[in-house]
């Protein structure tokens, strides 16, 4: 669990550092920041995020970006502008740089999947199954591939948000997909955008677009084909763990299907994903 505390404008606790970046404006208008603005680095690690968002030649930088460990780095002051919405516009407002804390997470985006069970990153990076989430983009209607998220990084971000939250007058969190939509793809569907929103304003998660309904409509049997298999709450790997993992071989029912997890049912009921699953004929 993270403790953050916020002192002149600070972040403070344990895993924080404070790497100033000269990318930003003045000070924040009266009434603001209101709203903080979700992004994916789209690079290799944390440190080479950071090296670009404190370089003066490169005109771009955010508040935070959070590591696969948890582990945090401020560069912009929260009572500062800083350069990490571009053009956008959300419920009537537009260019939110001048309204939003951003919050950049070091993750490497969209994956591609070379054809030998590896998945490529736009820098050729090459990621295992393990570190990929599978799921629909919400601006998008097919199934793509996703660097999944670290618990460590979610735990940091919801405990950053909500600190934030108790200091600043927030009343919106988005991701800058929203805000930038057909231009911006981050942070994706790996992040539990809307379960941070539900927990922290109160609002009701997004309802699911179409390509995003579950199937099949027939239930329909299967077997398990790892070794050992997660069962969650929900579709994704930020939902609790709601039973012991499920062993190679083991039988279930695919009651329905959702963004490359199924739910399934054997002694009880829960989410598993669809790549450690065969079904039968």
């Amino acid at each position: 669990m993270f403790s953050f505390d916020i002192k002149a404008n600070r972040l403070q606790g344990e895993s924080v550092t404070f790497e100033p970046s000269p990318n930003h404006s003045g000070e924040f208008p009266s009434g603001a920041p209101d709203t903080i603005v979700i992004h994916f680095t789209a690079g290799s690690s944390l440190s080479s995020s950071v090296s670009v968002m404190t370089n003066p030649a490169n005109k771009v930088s955010a508040h935070i970006c959070i590591g696969r460990q948890g582990e945090v780095v401020q560069m912009v002051p929260f009572n500062h502008i800083a350069w990490h919405a571009g053009r956008s516009e959300w419920q009537g407002r537009e260019q939110l740089n001048r309204f939003s804390i951003g919050i950049e997470l070091d993750n490497a985006g969209e994956l591609t999947p070379n054809g030998n069970g590896a998945y490529l990153s736009w820098f050729n990076n090459a990621y295992s199954g393990d570190d990929v989430f599978r799921g629909v983009h919400r601006n998008q209607h097919s199934t793509s591939y996703w660097h999944a998220y670290t618990e460590a990084q979610i735990q940091a971000t919801f405990s950053l948000c909500q600190v934030l939250c108790q200091h600043y007058p927030i009343n919106t969190i988005v991701g800058h997909e929203e805000i930038a939509p057909g231009r911006k793809i981050d942070p994706g569907p790996a992040f539990p955008l809307d379960k941070l929103r539900h927990r922290l304003l109160g609002i009701d998660p997004v309802s699911l677009p179409v390509a995003e309904v579950q199937t099949p409509a027939i239930a329909t049997e299967a077997i398990v084909t790892s070794t050992s298999l997660n069962v969650r709450a929900g579709p994704g790997t930020h939902h609790e763990k709601v039973a012991e993992p499920l062993t190679k071989g083991t039988p279930v029912t695919v009651v329905k299907q959702r963004n490359g997890w199924a739910q399934v049912r054997f002694e009880t009921t829960g989410w598993v994903s669809t790549r450690y699953l065969q079904k039968l004929d």
